[in-house]
């Protein structure tokens, strides 16, 4: 337990110190809401979701090819929202400021979002960033949880938070790397799960019981 207390503190005094001091302000209520936030979250996922399996396969690295130029864009447009965000709210005022109640939505999406995400992550043991089938895992078809009603709920919840992120820390020029965070995690889920159907057995007829992807409703 010591040592997962410490690894969270570790994650959340890096994230939290790093926006507040991009921003140049270390007394911003927005900031340090969202680093409580923040801190909540990765306690539960410490706590809560992360097995010892889980956290060995969300850092193993992706084939070379398409799959590796993709995940690199995602990462790259996420540094760069989270980056550019605080710069531009608190040093760079290019953004007109986005009004606190717009801020208070950007938390609470951001933590419904990021929750969302996790709760996808605690139920799938196979949720993994690199676009594979884990076969020296046992891997096969998650049908529980909010796998019940979406195929890729983790998806979802990650498209929700980077734009609410953006917001939260009060840029709107913050919403193009978070809007382009979001295109290429949509994308994402259509490659992962055009693959599933051809390599995972039993994914193809999860797909006829549950029908959309990510937006319920839609697709």
């Amino acid at each position: 337990m010591a040592i997962k207390l410490v690894r969270a503190a570790t994650i959340v005094l890096f994230i939290g110190g790093s926006l507040m001091a991009l921003a140049g302000d270390w007394r911003s209520p927005w900031l340090w809401s969202l680093t409580g936030t923040i801190a909540v979250l990765v306690l539960w996922v410490m706590f809560k979701v992360l097995d010892p399996d889980l956290a060995r396969e969300r850092f193993r690295p992706p084939t070379r090819g398409a799959d590796s130029t993709a995940l690199a864009w995602i990462r790259a447009s996420a540094l760069a929202l989270w980056v550019f965000a605080p710069l531009d709210a608190g040093r760079l005022h290019w953004s007109a400021a986005v009004p606190p109640a717009l801020r208070l939505i950007g938390i609470c999406g951001f933590a419904v979002g990021a929750w969302f995400t996790f709760r996808a992550m605690a139920a799938n043991r196979f949720f993994s960033p690199v676009v594979r089938v884990q076969s020296e895992r046992g891997h096969h078809v998650i049908d529980t949880g909010p796998y019940r009603s979406l195929r890729h709920p983790g998806y979802l919840g990650m498209a929700v938070f980077a734009p609410m992120a953006a917001l939260a820390l009060g840029s709107w020029w913050a919403l193009i790397p978070a809007g382009l965070y979001a295109m290429l995690i949509l994308r994402r889920a259509a490659v992962e799960d055009r693959f599933l159907h051809g390599h995972l057995p039993g994914y193809a007829e999860y797909a006829t019981r549950v029908r959309f992807r990510v937006l319920p409703g839609i697709w």
